[in-house]
């Protein structure tokens, strides 16, 4: 008679009867069955039956006496669920669940743990996607979407989320200060020096933003590497950033105003280095009682043209040269911090708008006319002009990209420039002279 065939009469009785179901379920023969019951109810899925490994001649009469059968079990058989159950509880008065935890140890939840860290990389590429850094550069929704296609760093969630902050704050603090790698690495990021190495996860998060954003290949070689960092203003030096600029008349005996200033009186454009931009000395705009307006270009031509037709009264205007480098972003940032309103115009192609979403982003400058009203306008000069190239988003206006897309036509900046320098007329005739007050 199996332990099952005794009654139960309470008391002392049960009490031994358990004690002798749980020897019984202790037995060494069973812990092949405890084992994979274990790992089933861990799956967290709803288990109703156990399909077990190959059983021995002593671990299948363990459970057929478990179990109360009559004959030996198939070498690997299939247990209901339930069958056990109803024999582990008469038992020991405990459940299956109770029983294995307590031999095996804890009861896992594999499909909650996948179903939380399913929700944790969604949050995360959403948190990406969403970032402030990522929705004022479109491009850079390229960027994030190769980071969520690459995967998890290391496989870990958490660490990937901090390498990628990490990696969002160099990006903002760029164009750099033409200070040395490391030297910029320690600024950006807490006192990390060498977190920007070559090789170093955030530089290669970094690197592979800077190579979308400024639409090529990812940098293979060390050398292209270098080139990189140095086209982002880092690792730059003082004097090869340059900017030009045209009209401008600040205030001040810092070298940077007198060299503005003579120039201006002379009706010429100023080159001024990022030596020059770093150290202003006295630098001041006029007070009026409206911000002064300083209109900022993409393209030499487009000032080459204004100071030709305004000459020393020209107003203020700056050029960034194509993609702007450390020294024109250095101006611009100058400019606003003294309270000037910054107004940017670049040309209408994909780089164009990349550009111009750019300058917008690390300057505060808003948009002079690039709506797609201004680009549809600068299609009917020029119906037959070459394509665009790769289109992004442009932040300041959602329907720019969409009319880009439907004519397939790129505006280039001179193409429009008459426009623009009757908007420059109409501003030196509505300020005084850059300067003045």
């Amino acid at each position: 008679m199996s332990l099952r065939d005794h009654p139960v009469s309470g008391g002392t009785t049960s009490r031994k009867y358990f004690a002798s179901g749980d020897t019984t379920l202790r037995r060494p023969e069973l812990h092949p069955v405890w084992q994979t019951v274990h790992d089933r109810l861990s799956s967290g899925r709803p288990v109703t039956r156990v399909r077990l490994g190959l059983l021995n001649e002593t671990q299948r009469e363990a459970l057929a006496d478990l179990l109360g059968l009559d004959r030996l079990p198939d070498p690997r058989p299939s247990v209901a669920l339930a069958r056990l159950e109803e024999a582990v509880t008469e038992l020991s008065g405990r459940t299956v669940r109770e029983v294995v935890a307590e031999l095996i140890g804890p009861l896992g939840d594999r499909a909650g743990e996948r179903r939380r860290q399913e929700g944790e990389r969604a949050d995360l590429w959403t948190w990406l996607a969403g970032h402030d850094t990522v929705r004022a550069q479109p491009v850079l929704a390229d960027w994030a979407a190769s980071c969520r296609a690459a995967g998890l760093i290391g496989g870990s969630t958490e660490r990937t989320r901090a390498l990628l902050i990490d990696a969002l704050k160099v990006l903002a603090e760029l164009p750099g200060q033409a200070e040395p790698l490391p030297v910029f690495a320690a600024r950006v990021l807490n006192g990390h020096a060498h977190a920007l190495d070559d090789g170093a996860p955030v530089s290669t998060l970094v690197l592979r933003a800077l190579a979308t954003l400024y639409d090529i290949a990812p940098p293979q070689s060390a050398a292209e590497r270098r080139a990189l960092w140095s086209r982002a203003g880092v690792a730059d030096d003082e004097l090869s950033a340059t900017v030009i600029v045209g009209g401008l008349r600040p205030g001040g005996d810092g070298l940077l105003a007198r060299v503005a200033r003579l120039c201006t009186e002379a009706g010429q454009a100023a080159s001024l280095t990022l030596a020059h931009v770093r150290n202003p000395g006295e630098f001041a705009l006029p007070a009026i009682p409206a911000p002064l307006v300083v209109h900022v270009v993409e393209n030499p031509s487009v000032l080459a043209l204004a100071l030709g037709r305004f000459g020393a009264n020209c107003p203020p205007l700056v050029c960034t040269s194509g993609w702007p480098n450390s020294a024109a972003i250095q101006l611009l940032r100058l400019l606003a911090d003294q309270g000037a309103a910054l107004r940017y115009h670049g040309d209408f192609d994909g780089e164009g708008i990349r550009i111009a979403a750019y300058v917008m982003e690390k300057t505060g400058a808003h948009p002079w006319r690039m709506t797609a009203a201004d680009y549809r306008s600068g299609v009917v000069r020029n119906e037959q002009g070459p394509q665009p190239g790769r289109i992004t988003g442009a932040p300041w206006d959602f329907e720019l990209a969409e009319a880009m897309t439907e004519h397939g036509i790129a505006v280039v900046e001179e193409l429009v420039a008459d426009v623009l320098l009757e908007d420059l007329a109409a501003a030196a005739r509505q300020e005084p002279p850059f300067g003045h007050s």
